[in-house]
């Protein structure tokens, strides 16, 4: 194992971190080191303070942590010269009006929220291969985001008619730590929506696509399954066009993208269909007398919705082969 890089993990027993250890440990170039900054942590290497990550000559640090600790621990790490992967929300608003705007309060660190590259390999690539601090994107604005952005950029959308993104996750999206909400009682043969019209993810969505406030209609809602997520995206077209058509752009935006797949006409993706991978799988059917047009978007929200699209991140910020530990 000697020959391998050293990836570092706090918040290793959460259940992105814990999806992190289980990919990095087929990883053919990397290996993990779990980290406890916290004294009950579990007995892990205590992270005691950033020199630690010299002593263990860590390459890069993944933050699988709250917003408040990712944002206390990434600038000691990036003081040591250590690529910093951040999977909470802390850096991915861009400015700090945005981040009072969704989060309440301000941000201590407006330079590292300026400079932290967006962790979306198929629209930031470049970026992110020239960064030391990337922002995992949260799960929803995923597969959001790969859906919405091609047919903006195509211009195919009647923007004044709107877009609807009726959300769908497993339980697992909410964290390990349970809450009220989150009981086996409550989520168990039930179906709820959430932070209706003030969901953080919601501006993530609209830096990515391009569209404002006012075009978007976004609802999160819970299913009572452990992981997974299925997004489905209703719009008016501004010309008639049919499935096909709409494959059709998302083929040629995605030529070359190992991680995003479009179905053959008339086929949509389910949760089943992506199911501990790092694909986003995408659908569409369409009526193009009335110009209704309905996509589908499914990724498993640990993986390409958390733990796999940071590590794809980090093969990027390290000079490997990006599908590393990814593909079977």
């Amino acid at each position: 194992m000697s020959h391998k890089l050293r990836a570092g993990i706090i918040g290793h027993s959460g259940y992105s971190g814990a999806e992190l250890v289980k990919i990095l440990g087929r990883h053919p170039r990397v290996e993990p080191v779990l980290l406890d900054h916290r004294a009950d942590g579990g007995g892990h290497l205590p992270y005691t303070s950033p020199s630690v990550l010299a002593e263990q000559r860590i390459a890069v640090l993944f933050l699988a942590t709250p917003p408040e600790v990712s944002i206390e621990l990434a600038p000691g790490a990036l003081d040591h010269a250590v690529k910093v992967i951040d999977i909470s929300g802390a850096f991915r608003l861009r400015t700090v009006d945005n981040y009072r705007r969704w989060y309440g309060e301000e941000h201590p660190r407006p330079d590292l929220l300026a400079e932290a590259a967006y962790g979306l390999p198929e629209f930031c690539r470049e970026r992110i291969r020239a960064a030391r601090l990337v922002a995992n994107p949260g799960c929803y604005p995923t597969a959001a985001s790969l859906a919405l952005r091609p047919l903006v950029e195509a211009g195919v959308i009647d923007r004044a008619a709107g877009v609807v993104c009726d959300a769908n996750r497993g339980v697992s999206g909410a964290g390990k730590k349970p809450t009220a909400k989150t009981h086996f009682s409550e989520v168990t043969e039930n179906f709820s929506a959430y932070a209706v019209l003030e969901h953080r993810h919601v501006p993530e969505i609209l830096l990515n696509s391009g569209l404002d406030l006012s075009e978007l209609s976004f609802t999160a809602q819970l299913l009572p399954v452990h992981r997974g997520i299925l997004e489905t995206i209703y719009f008016r077209a501004n010309q008639e066009l049919d499935a096909r058509a709409v494959a059709e752009i998302y083929r040629r935006r995605y030529a070359g993208e190992t991680f995003v797949r479009v179905y053959p006409e008339g086929k949509l993706p389910n949760l089943h269909s992506v199911a501990h991978t790092n694909f986003c799988d995408l659908g569409v059917k369409a009526d193009p007398a009335t110009r209704r047009v309905v996509v589908v978007a499914a990724i498993d929200n640990l993986v390409k919705g958390a733990a796999g699209q940071a590590i794809q991140n980090m093969n990027l910020v390290l000079g490997l082969d990006e599908t590393a530990g990814l593909l079977p």
